[in-house]
């Protein structure tokens, strides 16, 4: 199972590595849910480690857009950070109850990169529908969610059952809140994902910084749950 942690600055994305991590999620104001980070630090994540990094684009907290010029905004940011070498994008936004798929198209433009559509996604009414239209663009290729409410049962049936779908080429990337036993039972089930925030942050909190030695333990908890190669 693939980590991807997520991380503010150089130091964080370098400990994650040194973890083991196998992606980055690169944002800033993790305590607002992520925001974009400025290009400078983008640029020098992508300097500082080899795995891939995702950045965030999202300049305010609401899934709906509440000012028209966001979206251009964001894709000229993109388009920066496209250019500084990044793996892909995070974004998510909605609009009458369904993914406004629009405005992603707007902010991506014509560069080929890949695109996480992020927990905008628990708030959508109809999330099959949801997923079909996300699959129009190809290179949405990720949706993170955390499985919705309820106990980590039911949260983990959710998703298995998303999984299960999803249209293909589109991937459930399960977070929200991960801890090592759930991280044990997503790698036991098949996933061969999982996105996590303070679980390898001290404290463990939005404040904290990126522990190599919290993500390692996750990184070890995955390999040692996940299903034995039949090859």
């Amino acid at each position: 199972m693939l980590i991807e942690v997520i991380a503010e600055t150089v130091e964080d994305a370098c400990e994650a590595e040194q973890g083991g991590a196998g992606r980055i999620e690169l944002v800033r104001d993790l305590g607002r849910g992520g925001l974009t980070p400025d290009l400078a630090t983008i640029d020098a994540v992508i300097r500082a480690v080899r795995i891939p990094v995702r950045v965030m684009l999202r300049d305010s907290e609401p899934f709906e857009l509440s000012d028209a010029a966001e979206p251009t905004r964001l894709h000229a940011i993109a388009r920066a950070a496209h250019d500084c070498g990044v793996a892909g994008f995070v974004a998510g936004f909605i609009r009458d109850g369904a993914p406004w798929l629009p405005a992603i198209q707007e902010i991506l433009g014509g560069l080929d990169a890949s695109l996480t559509f992020h927990r905008a996604f628990e708030a959508l009414e109809r999330q099959a529908d949801a997923m079909a239209m996300l699959a129009r663009d190809a290179r949405i290729d990720r949706i993170l969610t955390s499985g919705g409410s309820g106990t980590w049962a039911e949260r983990l049936a959710r998703l298995v059952a998303l999984r299960d779908a999803a249209p293909p080429g589109l991937h459930i990337l399960p977070g929200g809140g991960l801890d090592g036993d759930a991280i044990r039972s997503l790698a036991a089930g098949g996933f061969a994902e999982a996105h996590v925030g303070t679980a390898v942050r001290v404290p463990a909190d939005a404040r904290g910084r990126v522990s190599a030695r919290r993500v390692a333990t996750l990184v070890a908890i995955a390999i040692s749950a996940s299903p034995a190669d039949p090859s």
